[in-house]
């Protein structure tokens, strides 16, 4: 039996089950970056997305096999294989978790999120995208949102490490962005779905091979902690989360699915709390209350076509 009949014959979920699933997504990637936070304070960044992506692209082709979906990219499906994977899967996942090391979780999920407010001037002006009034309100309230992240008022910009760590995340977002316009005018050949785990293995051999050259082989304590820190990224953050995202895309309207992902980055906020002691301020709670509400503002004005958000560290559900 071919793939394209397996898939045919896979009967639809029903609108709860499509919910629940959607609500595992958000709590594994709102949780994800509590989890990478662990990871850095052990082993260096480039080899801890090296592993992470190497473990995902493995899982993921099993789960493909199994489901009869797998394939070898075509020639038309490279491009995006190798943007994604280069600017998402390597640049923004190095980028953000470097940046984890000064930043607290908090914070670097807010900044993480700010990526469709990059996404759609740069659309309007690159891709002559329309910019309704709405969404330029929306931007407009998101990038306020992110200018008082950076208030002299409770931002120390004295502080090096800190300043590093900000910018980083916020290049981050723009290395996001230039993979999520990418997605916009690429021909699709085959399904999303499908290229991750290719896009996830070149990203882990890039990084693997600047790793070496410029750390060394890794030294991996044999802790508990951080081989479950390991595999709850690569099986629940990346396998499950992008076999029930998958799912979710088929089952449930855009706009809930634009929308709820938008619940991430609180949830990432709530866990850091809960599992780091980090401390929830006022003002980084007014920054992400705007910030996610202009992206909300923006999703949902204009032509009905959803923006395209994914989080962190599951960088090719931006391509859906």
């Amino acid at each position: 039996m071919s793939s394209q009949r397996k898939v045919s014959t896979l009967k639809a979920p029903s609108k709860n089950m499509a919910m629940f699933l959607f609500a595992i997504v958000i709590a594994s990637w709102g949780t994800m970056w509590v989890v990478i936070k662990v990871i850095v304070e052990e082993i260096s960044p480039l080899w801890a997305i090296a592993i992470r992506n190497g473990a995902a692209a493995v899982g993921l082709s099993f789960v493909l096999l199994l489901t009869g979906r797998f394939i070898v990219p075509r020639r038309g499906d490279w491009p995006i294989v190798l943007v994604i994977s280069l600017f998402h899967m390597t640049a923004f996942a190095v980028l953000m978790t470097i940046g984890l090391k000064y930043v607290p979780v908090g914070r670097s999920v807010v900044l993480g999120y700010t990526t469709p407010l990059w996404v759609a001037p740069a659309a309007w002006l690159l891709l002559k995208e329309p910019m309704p009034g709405r969404r330029i309100v929306g931007v407009v309230i998101g990038l306020v949102g992110t200018c008082l992240l950076f208030n002299p008022a409770s931002f120390d910009w004295h502080n090096t490490h800190a300043v590093f760590g900000n910018a980083l995340l916020l290049i981050a977002a723009l290395c996001w962005s230039v993979s999520i316009l990418y997605t916009r005018v690429h021909r699709w050949v085959s399904t999303p779905i499908q290229l991750v785990p290719w896009q996830a293995l070149i990203s882990s051999i890039v990084l693997a091979v600047l790793a070496t050259a410029l750390e060394g082989w890794p030294h991996i304590p044999p802790s508990f902690k951080l081989i479950s820190a390991f595999g709850y990224c690569s099986i629940v953050g990346v396998v499950i989360a992008y076999w029930a995202m998958t799912i979710v895309n088929s089952s449930l309207p855009a706009t809930t699915t634009s929308l709820g992902v938008l619940a991430t980055p609180i949830v990432g906020i709530v866990v850091s709390a809960l599992a780091l002691g980090e401390r929830i301020d006022t003002g980084l709670l007014v920054s992400a209350a705007m910030i996610i509400a202009g992206i909300a503002l923006g999703t949902t004005a204009g032509s009905g076509k959803r923006a395209v958000i994914a989080p962190a560290p599951a960088p090719a559900d931006a391509s859906k």
